[in-house]
Formats: C-alpha cells, structure tokens, sequence
C-alpha cells in the first residue's frame, strides 16, 4: 500500500503527462462521450453542493482550493469576493486555470503548484477539497485533514469515493492491473472510518451519483 508522499507522486505524473488534454477537454464545454458527460455533470452537480456550504458573500475571507484542477471551484470562489490560494499537484492544470481565469478576478487568486497540505500557503477561513483525496488511504485522508485543520478558522469540506458496490468492483478489478498501465486507483471510503480516524466533528453533507461519477460530500472541523 503506497503511503501519502508515493500517491501525490504518482497523481502528479498522471495528470501532468496522461491526463492533462481529457481534464482540459472534460472541465469545459467541448462535447465529450456519453460516459465522460454523466462525469461532466456529476463535478457540477458537486462543485455546487460545496459552493452552498459557504457564505454567498466572501469578501474578506480567505479560502483554499486544495486540489484546484483547471479552476472551476476557484472562478466561483472568487467571484463571491474570496482571496483564493488555488493549488494543485499538476503545474500543468494550474497553467490552464490561469489561463481561464478571467482578468477582473485575477487579483483574488494566487495559484501555486505543489502539496495542498503545505504550511507555506498559510491560514484560511474555508477549504474546498474536491475530488482531491480520491486516490488515498484513510489514515493518510485523516493526516491531511489535520494538517489543514491546524490552519483553518471554518469547515474543511472534501469529497471522497463511497464504498459502493459499483465502486468496490471498479476498486478490486482495478488492482489487478500493473501500477504502470493505469491511473492511480480511486480507494472507496467508509466516512465513519474517517471520522474514527480523525476524532474531530465530521459529517456526510450529499451523494452525487451520476453515471460514472459518484461522490460524497462531507464537512470536518477539528
């Protein structure tokens, strides 16, 4: 089993050299497959479940967009006056987040490629983690909350794989492939195991499922 470091490796060489052009393509309004537009719209349907857990006004708030990808989460942050820190372990989705970025809200965001748990990128009011934590083990989904919980006035709220029957078989099939001929592999979670993990307040907010995209939401404050 890889521990936190090995993962954020391997995520970071997928979506920088496999998966930059699918992400581009995916996280706008080119038409994609069948498959990858139920994806498509299940992220929406959850970057607006996330974006209703915070004030609709954010000026004077600072927020982290941890795991930011092309920057979709990060213009509505934005646009509800937040200073964003935007990061993402692909310097290549941060170079086309900035580039979407629009010139009026440019001023509000700082984007930065690199370890969303890192001290250097300072305190926030909020953080928004989607589908950020996917791809590790519960332990290392509980250290990560911690260390931003340690540097969070608000709620953390995060998206994790749920243990379902359709995700448990795309999991266990998914290992029987070499770790060099696939993506790294989503891991199904148990949020009560999280919560006994982390021993501070964590709750289920909403299941997206849509098509191949299936999701849960939850909310942690420490």
């Amino acid at each position: 089993m890889q521990d936190y470091s090995a993962t954020l490796s391997r995520v970071e060489d997928y979506f920088d050299r496999s998966a930059t052009k699918v992400w581009e393509r995916l996280t706008s309004d080119a038409p994609v497959s069948r498959i990858r537009q139920t994806v498509r719209e299940g992220r929406d349907r959850m970057r607006a479940i996330m974006l209703s857990r915070l004030p609709a006004d954010l000026r004077g708030c600072r927020v982290l967009d941890a795991g930011c990808g092309t920057g979709l989460m990060t213009a509505e942050l934005a646009a509800r006056g937040a200073d964003v820190v935007a990061v993402d372990i692909s310097p290549q989705l941060i170079a086309i987040a900035e580039a979407r970025l629009t010139e009026d809200l440019r001023p509000r965001v700082t984007f930065a490629a690199g370890d969303m748990t890192s001290p250097a990128l300072g305190r926030f009011d909020f953080v928004m983690a989607m589908d950020s934590l996917i791809y590790y083990r519960t332990a290392d989904i509980a250290a990560a909350l911690g260390k931003l919980a340690d540097r969070t006035a608000g709620h953390i709220t995060f998206t994790v794989a749920p243990r379902t029957p359709f995700l448990m078989t795309f999991f266990t099939i998914g290992k029987a492939f070499p770790r060099a001929d696939r993506s790294p592999t989503m891991i199904p979670q148990d949020w009560r195991a999280i919560a006994r993990h982390t021993g501070g307040d964590l709750g289920r907010v909403e299941r997206v499922s849509r098509g191949f995209y299936i999701s849960e939401c939850l909310e942690y404050r420490a």
